[in-house]
């Protein structure tokens, strides 16, 4: 799997394929059946597959000031376009220069000149180019014009509803992590660098792993049952307080896993936490025995939650 830059050409070995074109946040299963008919579409034409991205999101360009909204980083949509078999992921880099791009510029000096783009295939919603000019018919006119062949696919239901990354950021926001693990088809899931804390977990008998939410979008706060994934691959269970730990002076937004029979040390590694289960409200607590109290019930709650939910690793 390799990572290009979108402003260049790509290797000749990968062009001539055939392009999904999308944001992909959250590679939810709407997003899969994109990528899933651009990977049919390069096997059966004997061609590569690129996935194509933008980093930061159009969305967060045009409006800087928007609280976090992130599914899921770079890092993570590599991982997940590779396993649903891309050969490469296509970054584009979304600055005033690529705001200013005419649809037209877009798909002849992006797609067909840098890339070498045999086929494209996207979302029926997707827009793109300057002041979203381009929309699927627009891709599919100027694709007849310069030779790219372009498949547009439907929006993916789950019986109700269309599948979409705003459906899974307000099921995260209520606390509702089985929605958001049906539509994503896993759980939502926050990586980062174990960082150094002021050791109160340790104190309190519940060592943590504290992580930096950085530019996820920040969940309902509260304790949830947990599962981390190790930089070996090794899945531990948990559960987690995330927010601001209001019994505690001053107030830090951390999401900090504690897991159950672990005592290794995880400072400046990478791992994921994925939120399984939501627990309770974050509360603050007249003393630290109440809070080690509950901090055992929650403990034991996580682990029912975790016993009752599959792994899908």
């Amino acid at each position: 799997m390799e990572r290009l830059d979108g402003s260049s050409a790509v290797p000749d070995a990968l062009r001539g394929g055939i392009v999904a074109l999308g944001n992909f946040d959250g590679f939810h299963g709407g997003h899969q059946a994109v990528v899933g008919r651009a990977v049919e579409r390069a096997r059966a034409e004997g061609r590569p597959t690129l996935v194509a991205t933008f980093d930061p999101h159009p969305v967060r360009f045009f409006k800087p000031d928007l609280p976090p909204f992130r599914l899921t980083s770079l890092n993570q949509r590599e991982r997940l376009f590779a396993a649903a078999g891309a050969d490469a992921m296509l970054i584009f880099r979304f600055d005033a220069e690529l705001a200013g791009v005419s649809a037209e510029q877009f798909v002849l000096d992006r797609l067909i000149t840098r890339i070498g783009a045999a086929g494209a295939v996207t979302g029926e919603d997707f827009t793109f180019g300057k002041g979203r000019g381009g929309n699927v018919p627009v891709l599919q006119g100027l694709g007849a014009a310069y030779g790219l062949s372009v498949d547009a696919v439907a929006p993916v239901g789950d019986g109700s509803e269309a599948i979409s990354s705003s459906r899974i950021r307000e099921a995260l926001q209520a606390g509702d992590c089985e929605t958001a693990t049906r539509l994503l088809t896993r759980p939502f899931a926050i990586e980062g660098v174990v960082e150094h804390g002021d050791q109160r977990g340790r104190e309190l008998g519940y060592p943590t792993a504290n992580l930096s939410l950085g530019t996820y979008l920040r969940p309902r706060y509260g304790v949830y049952a947990v599962r981390g994934r190790l930089p070996d691959g090794r899945l531990l269970d948990g559960a987690a307080n995330l927010g601001i730990r209001p019994t505690f002076d001053p107030p830090k937004e951390l999401l900090e896993p504690y897991f159950f029979n672990f005592n290794e040390d995880l400072y400046g590694k990478t791992i994921e936490v994925e939120l399984i289960s939501f627990i309770r409200p974050e509360a603050k607590f007249e003393s630290l025995d109440a809070l080690m109290a509950q901090m055992g019930a929650d403990c034991a709650h996580a682990k029912r939650l975790l016993a009752a939910a599959p792994s899908l690793a």
